[in-house]
């Protein structure tokens, strides 16, 4: 395993964390600076970190329905509420697996497994994020078409979705939108460009965990079985894209 896929799954922190160390010279592997990210590490191979031993933590995954009305960050300088206002303090060191803004609802993975954020969240990883978005208009089938097809939101950045109609009223739309990306407001900004509004958002899948049997404010444990399907459903994609 490479050493910097090691160090996040050890829980100690994210792959990307773990390459910074690894940069700075604080990771030593048999009593050896190693500042190669690329770095096989073998069974017997002792790791340490400031020359400290690397200890395995417990890893931990949750799924949680996050209310509208919070952000998805540990603190915030403008004093808005967060979500980890509303967890126990023994869930307070899990991350978020990606984002949504204050004004999205719905479901967030929470896990201390710095790999599996990784996977989650790189995009050469093309995982599934499934919202519910209803919208202030009337769509076209075209506006599903120009979604579909891509937008230029900023400079060489293309966003896309697969998207479909569940439900048309004279001047509203209810749509089930399908990412692959994670650009920052991606739907929002999407709908924005069509000339609308969103009303509502919620994400009420990630990859293969869903929120079923889950109340807004609500969180619960993977079980042992969802845990297997989701990183069987990673393996899966990173096996098609010859990651």
């Amino acid at each position: 395993m490479r050493i910097n896929k090691y160090i996040a799954s050890s829980g100690l922190c994210s792959r990307r964390k773990a390459d910074e160390l690894i940069e700075a010279g604080r990771v030593r592997v048999n009593g050896e600076v190693v500042r190669l990210l690329g770095y096989e590490i073998r069974t017997k191979d002792k790791v340490s970190i400031d020359n400290k031993p690397l200890r395995t933590m417990k890893l931990e995954y949750y799924r949680f329905y996050k209310p509208t009305g919070y952000i998805t960050t540990s603190s915030d300088e403008k004093g808005r509420k967060t979500i980890y206002d509303i967890l126990p303090d023994e869930m307070l060191h899990l991350n978020p697996v990606g984002r949504l803004d204050k004004d999205s609802s719905g479901l967030l993975i929470l896990t201390n497994d710095g790999n599996l954020v990784y996977e989650l969240t790189h995009p050469s990883i093309k995982v599934a994020k499934v919202y519910r978005v209803t919208v202030d208009a009337f769509l076209k089938v075209e506006d599903l078409e120009k979604l579909a097809g891509g937008i230029e939101l900023e400079k060489g950045k293309v966003a896309y979705c697969d998207c479909e109609i569940i439900e048309r009223k004279k001047d509203e739309t209810l749509l089930e939108i399908t990412l692959y990306q994670g650009m920052n407001r991606q739907i929002r900004r999407m709908i924005e460009y069509l000339g609308h509004n969103v009303v509502h958002l919620k994400r009420i899948r990630h990859a293969t965990i869903d929120l079923t049997g889950l109340k807004k404010g609500q969180y619960k444990p993977l079980k042992p079985k969802q845990i297997k399907e989701l990183k069987a459903y990673l393996d899966k994609i990173k096996e098609k894209e010859g990651i």
